[in-house]
């Protein structure tokens, strides 16, 4: 925020984020005209991936609005609003009149527009049917013309909807009914369709998965692990902590967590000069939000408690569903989980996040049959489905890596311990 000589402190769009270009005004906390106090929130911004609180400078009053609230694209350092320090005139000059201006281009991309393809007055009447001269005689059935004869009903003002235009009963007795209760002929259907102008966070998303896909070398290993032992041991477990809940995918987080520390050459990242490799284990989860996806990250996840990681995870995940997460609980760690298995998917591959190496895709636990020592039985599975960008991470490496996944998640009691 800038200040000139008598005149109001500039509020310009802030970089809250490492890569942020651009980002949206979610709200404004405060009305024109109304004071603000140092520290107490005076706008919110929406980013890629979270709303983020932005602060007053000092005490003052908001004296402008200049980019209203819902904007979108409002690029970092431009003016979108003045504070007048506390004893001024808001209405000294260079200060903007106290009401918000006439919303901008940008803000006129946040409405939605429902688009209904009308027909053409043409399209309102009847189906094309062959026509007849004035002059000629009406071709009708036999029946039509005595119930036509018998109701009063002229045949000439009847377009026939039999063969070659020829007047059948049924077209009679709709011409012999009263006008307000013939039923209007169809109109010509046409596709009924919404446009949802793009969010900061759908199209900053659709532009890095895209480049992601295009310029990661993506190649995937897939492994079947039982999980009878876990779910039986989550059982035990929730039924006998008071408060506890634990989900399957707390033990995938955690059984991920202790397989890089196994495994560290898979916490890595692809950079431009080189391979960096993460001393620390954090762990992304991604979470489906209304705005889109976003992966908050459990910290030091292999030297947490799975009861811990359980509630940082409802936590984090809850405040992600409501745009509330700060931006370093979501920008960084080296290693990526995304379960769908919640919804009955079987198994799927994702995309790799850059610049993390590796992204880990589960799938729903169910019950398949197996072969044991020869014979047939039935176990509980669950398919992972590792994506690796191939530059940081070879196919042997990223095995290595399933095998001690899938070895713990087997042996649930390394993860509960």
């Amino acid at each position: 925020m800038r200040r000139g000589t008598g005149v109001p402190i500039e509020i310009r769009m802030p970089s809250v984020a490492p890569s942020m270009t651009e980002g949206g005004i979610a709200r404004w906390a405060k009305q024109v005209g109304e004071p603000v106090r140092l520290g107490e929130v005076l706008f919110e911004v929406e980013t890629d991936k979270a709303v983020v609180e932005v602060t007053a400078p000092q005490d003052g009053v908001l004296s402008g609005i200049v980019v209203p609230a819902g904007a979108q694209g409002v690029q970092v350092d431009a003016l979108i609003g003045l504070l007048a320090v506390a004893g001024e005139d808001p209405r000294s000059p260079g200060a903007p009149p106290a009401t918000t201006p006439p919303p901008t281009s940008a803000t006129a991309t946040t409405a939605i527009e429902a688009h209904a393809i009308a027909p053409t007055p043409a399209a309102a009447t009847s189906p094309a049917l062959p026509s007849r001269d004035p002059g000629a005689r009406a071709i009708a059935s036999p029946l039509a013309r005595r119930i036509a004869k018998q109701r009063n009903v002229d045949l000439a003002r009847i377009r026939g909807t039999g063969p070659n235009g020829r007047i059948l009963k049924a077209d009679v007795e709709a011409a012999a009914l009263p006008e307000s209760m013939q039923e209007p002929a169809p109109a010509t259907p046409g596709p009924v369709f919404e446009d949802v102008p793009h969010s900061n966070v759908r199209r900053v998303i659709a532009e890095r998965l895209s480049e992601a896909k295009r310029t990661i070398p993506h190649f995937y290993l897939t492994i079947d692990c039982d999980v009878d032992a876990l779910l039986a041991a989550r059982r035990q477990a929730n039924e006998h902590v008071p408060g506890l809940k634990l989900s399957v995918n707390d033990f995938v987080v955690k059984a991920a967590a202790l397989a890089l520390r196994r495994v560290p050459a898979v916490n890595a990242a692809w950079m431009a000069d080189a391979i960096r490799y993460f001393h620390d284990v954090d762990v992304a989860v991604a979470v489906a939000t209304p705005a889109g996806l976003i992966t908050p990250i459990v910290r030091h996840a292999d030297r947490k408690s799975i009861g811990r990681i359980s509630e940082e995870m409802r936590e984090l995940a809850g405040r992600a569903k409501a745009g509330r997460l700060r931006p370093e609980e979501f920008q960084g760690g080296g290693f990526t989980i995304s379960n769908l298995g919640m919804h009955g998917i079987r198994q799927f591959s994702a995309i790799v996040n850059p610049p993390q190496a590796c992204i880990l895709a589960v799938g729903a636990a169910e019950q398949r049959p197996v072969v044991r020592d020869g014979a047939v039985a039935i176990a509980t599975l669950m398919t992972c489905t590792l994506s690796i960008d191939h530059r940081s991470v070879d196919g042997a490496l990223g095995a290595e890596f399933l095998g001690a996944f899938k070895a713990l998640i087997e042996a649930p009691v390394a993860l509960v311990m």
